[in-house]
């Protein structure tokens, strides 16, 4: 393992993490599309998919304004959420609870990404990268509109679905109050 002696190290460093984190994910969101049951989300996980692949295409050329290949150093992080995302995939779940579920997983790799680029491009910043810096903002914009997306249709359709059935499964209780539905996954 090299040392880190620079800030500019540890941002060709971060680089190569969230490199790798990408092309994880042009695996995983395919997977995630197949698996959605509302036809809104599914449509939602292939667009990323398209975005995600302009997102490798601009970490290339952030390596190459920096005089780096692009390689990739194992996102064990990213490894982890796209393993809980299978988990949800492989859930015996109700349609809307299953996509809520899908939601949850996908918020939570937006979640790492947008804190990911967004520490990216402080670096360049402070190291006079604006180029690299620009590259990584546009990114981080498309990562927070993926999430915002993500709540959107969370709350206006799936997770409303997802809590009607909880309550139904629950049952009515008998002095008229409505129950509270665990969880609120995909969505704020």
């Amino acid at each position: 393992m090299k040392k880190l002696e620079s800030l500019e190290d540890l941002l060709v460093e971060e680089l190569q993490d969230i490199y790798s984190a990408e092309k994880q994910l042009t695996k995983a969101l395919p997977k995630m599309a197949k698996a959605a049951r509302s036809p809104e989300l599914r449509t939602a996980f292939e667009d990323h998919l398209r975005e995600t692949e302009g997102h490798v295409d601009r970490l290339e050329r952030a390596f190459e304004i920096l005089g780096e290949k692009a390689k990739a150093k194992t996102c064990k992080g990213m490894e982890g959420l796209i393993k809980e995302g299978k988990e949800v995939i492989e859930e015996d779940a109700e349609p809307p609870v299953h996509d809520a579920g899908l939601i949850a997983a996908a918020q939570k790799v937006e979640h790492y990404e947008i804190g990911s680029y967004g520490t990216m491009a402080t670096f360049a910043k402070l190291l006079g990268h604006s180029e690299v810096e620009s590259l990584l903002k546009e990114t981080l914009d498309e990562e927070k509109a993926a999430d915002e997306k993500l709540t959107r249709i969370a709350m206006r359709d799936i997770n409303v679905k997802a809590a009607r059935g909880d309550e139904r499964a629950a049952g009515n209780d008998m002095m008229g109050r409505s129950r509270k539905v665990a969880g609120g996954r995909g969505g704020r």
